[in-house]
């Protein structure tokens, strides 16, 4: 009789929950069931961390995280998530767009900047991994998108794009200039991030 594959303590972790389908199960119950099942696959060898994978399985959204110590695997959710992830080939249109560079300061990769296609409405408020939905930031901008409101960081954008189209001299820049400075008189209007100066 031949020996089993060596399995990983992650691929194990996801065995269990793809077994137990939209069920809250609490840690302990997957390492009761990892560690004989990994012993017996790997020669006896002990699996030291099965708590960690699936804590793991939780940042990567592979599980859902009921509450401390708690998970669910819902494969429909699992399966639509799928979907909000941005494609290679969507990450080069948008790139490409944006003409490699960061929508909020205009730095790229001439400028030795790392760059993310970002998503302008975020995965956990329901943003799809669309074309119209992407941005290229720098990684300094989508990390302090993450950190600001979305409003925050809609005024600043909409100022970077004011100010670009201010320099341009076609009737074109003219008319974004026009439709940036309608917005911005919105947020001015509702009192929206008042902090943030706008210099007309």
């Amino acid at each position: 009789m031949k020996n089993k594959k060596p399995a990983s303590q992650m691929e194990l972790v996801k065995e269990f929950f793809l077994k137990n389908p939209n069920r809250d199960i609490r840690v302990y119950e997957v390492v009761d069931w990892v560690r004989p099942k990994y012993a017996k696959v790997n020669g006896g060898k002990y699996a030291r961390h099965p708590d960690k994978q699936v804590r793991d399985l939780g940042s990567m959204h592979f599980l859902i995280k009921v509450r401390k110590g708690v998970y669910r695997y819902d494969p429909e959710l699992y399966k639509n998530r799928e979907l909000e992830y941005f494609t290679p080939e969507q990450k080069k249109i948008i790139l490409e767009r944006d003409g490699y560079r960061c929508v909020m300061c205009g730095k790229g990769r001439k400028d030795g900047i790392e760059l993310c296609v970002d998503h302008i409405k975020p995965k956990h408020l329901g943003g799809e991994a669309t074309i119209e939905n992407g941005q290229t930031l720098c990684a300094k901008h989508n990390n302090l998108k993450k950190n600001l409101g979305q409003t925050e960081t809609a005024k600043k954008m909409y100022i970077r794009l004011y100010e670009i189209a201010k320099k341009g001299k076609s009737k074109e820049h003219d008319k974004l200039k026009d439709f940036f400075t309608e917005i911005l008189e919105v947020f001015e209007r509702h009192e929206i991030n008042g902090h943030i100066p706008w210099d007309k």
